[in-house]
């Protein structure tokens, strides 16, 4: 299965220049049908916390353009929208949709980013969720959730081989960015796919380097810093094939998960 990483630099809480330059790119970089497109954490505004200003209402606005995208395009994609929950407060989504333009499955960023005081706009989602796309199980994650690795044990545990992290990271934790991509693929023996944003907005600069990893940690395509998109490959078979030459998934004590 082909995965397309769209890194875009995002106008701010503009939805209208966003979904015109998200359209550009995914014209460049022609995703094969039956594959899968990614795009970043809010890519329709960029990490704001004015959810009043940015939700996505009633015309579901963003959904509406992911869902023409998938459509249009036969692949499956997935994109960052805002929602708002029932609590007054944002819920910082990740929605997934099919090549027929349905829903397939939505998740809620269960690890607000405390030190920006996104817990304070945006309500913590609390449930791993995993789906079919293609041939693959897919877990999909929220930017600062890179950062907590039971998360994605929880996935593997429920059956994902496909990682997918979609962020707006901030440049001056690159490294950091880089490193925990490796380290949940490596752990974890699966493909891991992290699409960032590049640019600036009001507080923060993006240093972009959106990747797609193999399960032993290789780096299989980088972004680099500017607006484009990057391509590759996912070999299920090869990774199955990995699991069996070193089981070590075998060996993992599920009654340390969540555990003192």
């Amino acid at each position: 299965m082909q995965v397309t990483a769209i890194q875009p630099d995002i106008a701010w809480e503009d939805k209208p220049a966003n979904f015109e330059r998200v359209r550009r790119l995914v014209a460049a970089a022609r995703p094969e049908a039956g594959g899968l497109v990614v795009l970043p954490e809010m890519f329709a505004t960029g990490f704001s916390m004015d959810v009043a200003r940015i939700h996505e209402g009633p015309q579901r606005e963003a959904e509406t353009f992911l869902a023409e995208i998938a459509r249009q395009r036969g692949v499956h994609v997935i994109g960052g929208v805002v929602s708002l929950g029932p609590d007054g407060r944002g819920r910082n989504e990740a929605v997934v949709f099919g090549p027929d333009g349905r829903e397939v499955a939505r998740y809620a960023k269960m690890h607000p980013f405390s030190l920006g005081g996104e817990h304070e706009h945006y309500a913590p989602g609390d449930r791993v969720v995993t789906c079919r796309i293609e041939e693959f199980t897919a877990a999909i994650t929220i930017c600062y959730d890179l950062r907590f690795p039971e998360l994605y044990r929880a996935a593997v545990l429920a059956g994902a081989d496909l990682l997918v992290v979609i962020a707006n990271w901030p440049a001056p934790r690159a490294a950091h960015w880089a490193a925990l991509l490796a380290a949940r693929a490596i752990e974890n023996q699966a493909y891991v796919v992290g699409v960032n944003r590049c640019g600036s907005d009001p507080k923060h600069t993006f240093s972009g380097h959106s990747q797609i990893l193999g399960p032993r940690g290789m780096v299989m395509a980088d972004a680099g810093e500017h607006e484009g998109s990057v391509a590759a490959a996912l070999d299920l078979e090869a990774l199955k094939a990995y699991r069996r030459e070193f089981p070590a998934l075998a060996d993992i004590r599920p009654d340390l998960i969540g555990g003192r």
